[in-house]
């Protein structure tokens, strides 16, 4: 593989699945502090990260699905406008959680699987930017629904646990419904 990009862990293998059901502690972004991750190692990170998300055709990526221990994922949703808009959170916390949707998910570390997940529609999350700066997030739609997926990820929990309906699609017809659609 590139070594531009990380390698996603899978269900496949018994080793990948026992590190994504661990939920992964916060990290330190303080500058300077030993065993933080500095700006420059986060930049370089998040980089990487966007990179195997977009290579995998996703639209959300948390740091343990590429076997690292850290409490943070990127996301890129479009906005109002169709531009895509990208996201990159530390710790994040799921706080107010409003309304209730039953939409279809998928997950690059369950490939070829498609389930049913009942989510809160709107959401307000919190956390660090890249620079270790507080946010918060008002999200709703699609963006609220990847929010909860990636923090369900962080949290040990994969959406098979919760999805109904689960069934399998191959892969070349998953993905050109996926080119039709301009995703």
């Amino acid at each position: 593989m590139n070594d531009d990009r990380y390698r996603i862990l899978t269900v496949g293998s018994a080793k990948d699945e026992k590190f994504l059901r661990k939920p992964v502690p916060e990290i330190d972004l303080r500058s300077g502090k030993e065993g933080t991750l500095g700006r420059k190692e986060m930049a370089e990170l998040l980089r990487k990260m966007r990179k195997t998300m977009k290579a995998a055709r996703g639209v959300g990526l948390s740091a343990n699905q590429v076997g690292l221990p850290y409490r943070l994922f990127v996301a890129e949703v479009p906005n109002a406008q169709g531009e895509p808009k990208f996201y990159a959170v530390a710790n994040p916390v799921l706080e107010k959680m409003s309304g209730r949707k039953l939409l279809e998910e998928g997950c690059l570390s369950v490939p070829g699987v498609y389930g049913n997940v009942e989510r809160a529609t709107e959401v307000s999350l919190r956390g660090l930017d890249r620079n270790g700066r507080p946010l918060r997030i008002k999200a709703w739609g699609l963006l609220a629904h990847v929010f909860q997926h990636e923090v369900d990820h962080l949290n040990g929990k994969l959406f098979t646990d919760k999805a109904k309906d689960l069934r399998k699609v191959p892969e070349s017809e998953r993905l050109s419904e996926r080119k039709q659609a301009g995703l």
